[in-house]
């Protein structure tokens, strides 16, 4: 590795990864923390900073230094680096995470969306590296958007931009973690298909699904049941595409796009739900628009929030804000 390393940080409303990244990307030493073991806002700093100083300490005895820690959370974030809201993860509600461990650690600490630490990846590392202009879409346990335009990220006069999985896709329907009904990420995320999926067996609906124990059925069941011909695994699927289509004709329409990257786990049954998903778009959206968004899958995997996390942390002027050009 080479002598200066940063600390990238993936807090996901599931699981939290740390790890130590080096000037060309490549994760080094890491530990992984359960977000739902976190007793408090208190704890869970506490936790950060103690495994942050074990990496330093870890790279300190390789000859290295670690130079600053990034850390993406699955919330929104001002740019002070204080959450403002995480729906998936309520005790990060007002936090000032950045202010909290620079003050234990010593060192600068730069905080994002985890969705936009994930585009930040994809952009610098991964996938979207010749993109000018694109929207990353996180399906993991909610819906997260990062936003890149003009090859900056964009974060909006609050550091709120990019919230494309509390958009409204059914005036009436499932009530969010937000406070809202019928966003996005009720019906497009891991969560969300999963919700679909319990509904309709206790409808009584036919499914090899059904013979897997609730604790252990996931997304990644859902799109394995899909690919061996399981009718409602499929059809749940489409279903997440038709919503996700829903949405990206808005966002086309509305910036005119390269593309989206769809990442998170349930990227990897994106070919089961892409022909929905492009189906809906080109019926809402102008041609024109709706041909240039090209729909891809993430390249870094669950790395890509850890090693977005960790170059903007070196690299804040990334974040292009209202308020900042003003």
């Amino acid at each position: 590795m080479d002598r200066e390393l940063l600390i990238g940080i993936d807090l996901g409303g599931t699981n939290c990864r740390l790890a130590l990244v080096d000037g060309r990307g490549e994760i080094g030493e890491g530990s992984r923390l359960s977000s739902r073991e976190f007793v408090d806002a208190e704890d869970l700093v506490e936790r950060l900073a103690l495994e942050c100083r074990a990496l330093m300490e870890h790279a300190r005895r390789q000859g290295g230094r670690v130079r600053a820690v990034g850390a993406g959370v699955p919330g929104l974030v001002d740019g002070t680096g204080t959450v403002l809201t995480a729906p998936n993860l309520g005790i990060l509600d007002g936090l000032p995470l950045g202010a909290a461990l620079e003050k234990r650690l010593g060192l600068p600490v730069a905080v994002l969306n985890d969705a936009n630490a994930i585009a930040w990846g994809e952009k610098i590392w991964g996938a979207a590296i010749d993109l000018d202009s694109f929207l990353a879409l996180t399906l993991g346990t909610g819906v997260g958007g990062g936003l890149i335009l003009g090859g900056r990220l964009w974060v909006g006069a609050d550091g709120c931009a990019g919230e494309v999985g509390h958009l409204n896709v059914e005036a009436h329907g499932r009530i969010c973690g937000c406070g809202s009904r019928g966003c996005l990420e009720q019906y497009s995320s891991a969560s969300g298909i999963l919700r679909s999926v319990r509904d309709a067996l206790a409808q009584g609906r036919d499914s090899t699904l059904s013979q897997i124990n609730d604790q252990d059925l996931s997304a990644a069941a859902v799109g394995a049941a899909a690919r061996g011909g399981d009718a409602l695994a499929l059809e749940v699927l489409r279903e997440a595409g038709r919503r996700l289509g829903q949405v990206l004709a808005g966002v086309a329409n509305l910036l005119n796009l390269d593309g989206a990257v769809i990442c998170g786990g349930v990227a990897s049954s994106l070919d089961l739900f892409l022909p929905a998903l492009n189906q809906e778009l080109f019926a809402r959206a102008f041609d024109r628009p709706a041909r240039r968004m090209r729909i891809f899958a993430g390249a870094l995997g669950d790395r890509a929030g850890i090693l977005g996390a960790a170059h903007f942390a070196c690299h804040p002027q990334a974040a292009w804000s209202a308020r900042s050009e003003s």
